[in-house]
């Protein structure tokens, strides 16, 4: 099965990196190290984060939250990806777009994870 890459985040700038291959040694931006991204799986506040997976027409339909999740400028859900089996779907959004994206995937049995640009990674399933 497809590994979920861990994603790092400078603290500094913003770059966030999706580590393909790990190994040894310290991923470092800005002159410091960078911040391995924990998913959450529980909300807790007004925006709603944890993915929700519906089956669709053409496969499954990812929605960010239960509530659809606040897509403005600097708040905004930046992408989602899907794994099912040995494939990993990625889907990126735009300030402004709606927060849900469809894939033809034959079941909705997928892991999920998308990540705000202010409350970082989350993921439908521990």
């Amino acid at each position: 099965m497809t590994k979920l890459f861990e994603v790092y985040k400078c603290e500094v700038c913003g770059n966030i990196t999706k580590v393909v291959h790990a190994s040894a040694g310290t991923l470092v931006c800005c002159d410091k190290p960078m911040v391995l991204q924990v998913e959450k799986t529980a909300d807790a506040g007004l925006e709603k984060h944890v993915p929700v997976v519906e089956k669709s027409k053409n496969g499954i339909l990812v929605k960010v939250g239960s509530i659809p999740h606040p897509m403005e400028e600097k708040h905004y859900i930046e992408w989602v990806e899907v794994r099912h089996g040995d494939t990993l779907y990625i889907h990126g959004f735009r300030p402004g777009e709606k927060p849900e994206a469809e894939f033809c995937i034959p079941d909705t049995d997928v892991k999920v994870r998308e990540y705000c640009s202010v409350h970082g990674l989350w993921t439908n399933k521990a």
